[in-house]
């Protein structure tokens, strides 16, 4: 079985898409992904650099939410 993996280059519809489990990992990070039902375009690495976080070491960590089966 593949691991599930995002990486900052992807975008916020793609990591929805595949990976919709995802959005309350990157909400509980206080990254949002959906404002009233509409998505935020752009890339996931863009997001959580807007959000003053650490873009590896955020997208390490929702990775390894994903892997336990958050």
């Amino acid at each position: 079985m593949a691991k599930k993996k995002i990486d900052p280059d992807m975008t916020v519809e793609e990591v929805v898409e595949k990976y919709p489990e995802a959005v309350g990992i990157l909400m509980d990070k206080g990254v949002v992904c959906m404002i009233c039902g509409e998505p935020v375009w752009g890339t996931v690495g863009e997001l959580i650099k807007d959000k003053g976080l650490d873009i590896k070491v955020t997208i390490d960590e929702i990775n390894e939410e994903l892997e336990k089966g958050k």
